[in-house]
């Protein structure tokens, strides 16, 4: 099941390196802004779902896609996100956030 997303984090960085001007990817990619405010629309658009009990997983499939393409245009891999993520195992939430606002 996480190959899709596997194949996803894929096509994502190759539309980055693409040339192919009728590419949303790229366009969003190439558009950092643009990107940003898709992530804030799409976050309001599964909330709303949530609320509604109505296309909750399109919107969240929306939010995962918009989130990938906006880690990829700042150069952050996903791969480093899961190590992060990988490093809090086993630790509290309520403990990490502490040491994050710790660290403030």
């Amino acid at each position: 099941m996480f190959e899709v997303l596997e194949e996803l984090i894929n096509i994502i960085r190759e539309r980055k390196n693409s040339t192919e001007q009728y590419s949303y990817t790229k366009r969003l990619l190439s558009n950092n802004t643009l990107c940003r405010e898709k992530v804030m629309e799409e976050v309001k658009e599964l909330v709303d779902a949530l609320n509604k009990k109505k296309n909750q997983v399109h919107e969240a499939a929306d939010v995962i896609y918009h989130m990938l393409v906006l880690l990829e245009a700042n150069n952050i891999k996903v791969e480093e996100v899961m190590s992060e993520l990988k490093k809090r195992q086993g630790t509290s939430g309520l403990v990490e956030k502490t040491r994050r606002h710790d660290l403030r």
